[in-house]
C-alpha cells in the first residue's frame, strides 16, 4: 500500500452534501460518477492532496444503503493505492484478512478496486485502489 488515495464518506444525499463539502473546502466537486454495479452515485473533492469521495445509494439494496440503515451517515471506508491489486489481494488473504471480492471489479475515478471485511481490520471497511491504465 503506497498512500491512502483517498476517504469515502457515506450520505443520504448527495446533493445537500455537495454544498457541504464545497463550503468546507471553498471549492466544488471536481468529478461526479454513477457506479450502478454497486448502487452509488459519487462525488470527488481534493483538499490539498488529499481526496474525499461522498458516496450516496442510488437504490435501497445497495451497500450503502444498508450502511446508512445501520450507521446512518459517516466515514465509510478507507481507500489505499496499490501497484498490483491482485498481488496484494493475494498477500493480504495469505496473512489472514477477509477480502470480500478476491477478483478485483471496476470502481468509481478509473480504478480497479477490492474490499477487505471490517471484521478482519478492527472495524474499518478497507478499499485497495489500482489506476487502470
Amino acid at each position: 500500500m503506497r498512500k491512502i488515495e483517498h476517504i469515502g464518506i457515506a450520505v443520504k444525499d448527495l446533493e445537500v452534501s455537495n454544498l457541504v463539502f464545497e463550503k468546507l473546502f471553498g471549492a466544488p466537486a471536481y468529478k461526479f460518477e454513477e457506479v450502478e454495479s454497486e448502487g452509488v452515485s459519487t462525488s470527488f473533492f481534493m483538499n490539498g492532496p488529499n481526496k474525499i469521495e461522498l458516496l450516496a445509494a442510488t437504490n435501497p439494496e445497495s451497500p450503502i444503503a444498508n450502511f446508512i440503515d445501520k450507521k446512518g451517515e459517516g466515514i465509510h471506508h478507507i481507500a489505499f493505492d496499490v501497484e498490483d491489486i491482485v498481488s496484494e489481494i493475494a498477500r493480504l488473504k495469505g496473512e489472514g484478512f477477509i477480502v470480500l471480492n478476491e477478483i478485483p471489479k471496476n470502481g468509481a475515478d478509473n480504478k480497479l478496486v477490492a474490499f477487505l471485511h471490517p471484521k478482519s481490520t478492527n472495524g474499518v471497511l478497507i478499499e485497495l485502489c489500482q489506476e487502470i491504465k
